[in-house]
């Protein structure tokens, strides 16, 4: 699976070591790297369809400074998708306002049917640019039904509600932001954790550092924003726990890459 890692803060952080640490991953994530500085006013994607280790332009971008306030990266071991910059994290793009949004996912999508119908106009094959898709498509439709942008509120009950729904049988490790929230979920025990100190909290699906890195509450969407949680959602007791046939189908899709 793949390995995701996001920050949210007050006043900002010094990014580089905590990804320095979070790309030396890659030895065992080989098939892409990503990473997302995000602000209110839109975000930088950078990302390739090789090895962290093997990036030279990864390389240079970490030995300058990388303060951040919001920001998401990923270390892709492909499952779903071929091993292409189009499948590579983080996903992103506009709702029907022109807020944008960015995501990370690390899991896989069993059986959902709603995804199925991005298929054909994805730009990758991906189930994780499907799930992407999928949010903002639905946030589209409720801001036309409202006629303008949904609230905070309202946005977050929406979300809720997605992730309870798609987490049913499938593992849903997620973060993703609409340029001031950091949104984040997880339904597999033990693959994402967070430490929250100095106006900063940061989360991983393996802890960065030697500190008291906690598990991520589990089962249910959390709300980020400068640094503090301000919002939690449903206990939907979707639990993802690996089993035979899962693995099974998994080395079966890996085979066909």
């Amino acid at each position: 699976m793949c390995e995701i890692f996001g920050i949210s803060s007050l006043g900002g952080v010094s990014a580089n070591d905590l990804l320095k640490t979070f790309f030396s991953h890659s030895e065992s994530h080989p098939h892409g790297w990503g990473l997302a500085c995000i602000s209110p006013d839109g975000a930088l994607i950078e990302k390739e369809s090789i090895k962290a280790s093997k990036s030279n332009y990864l390389r240079e971008r970490l030995s300058m400074p990388i303060e951040a306030k919001l920001l998401l990266a990923h270390i892709r071991y492909a499952t779903i998708g071929n091993v292409e910059y189009k499948n590579c994290h983080p996903f992103t793009g506009r709702d029907n306002t022109g807020r944008r949004f960015t995501l990370i996912h690390n899991g896989t999508i069993f059986d959902y049917p709603p995804l199925n119908k991005y298929i054909k106009t994805q730009k990758g094959d991906t189930d994780s640019e499907r799930v992407f898709l999928h949010i903002i498509e639905c946030l589209n439709e409720k801001q036309v039904q409202k006629g303008g942008r949904l609230s905070f509120g309202e946005r977050f009950a929406l979300f809720d509600e997605i992730v309870c729904n798609m987490s049913n049988g499938n593992k849903l490790n997620l973060m993703f932001s609409d340029g001031k929230y950091l949104y984040a979920h997880t339904n597999c025990r033990g693959t994402l954790y967070y430490l929250t100190k100095d106006n900063t909290t940061l989360l991983a699906t393996v802890p960065l550092t030697g500190e008291a890195w906690q598990p991520l509450p589990f089962a249910r969407l959390l709300a980020f924003c400068k640094g503090k949680l301000i919002q939690t959602g449903t206990n939907h007791n979707n639990e993802y726990i690996e089993c035979e046939d899962s693995i099974r189908m998994l080395y079966r899709i890996f085979a066909d890459l």
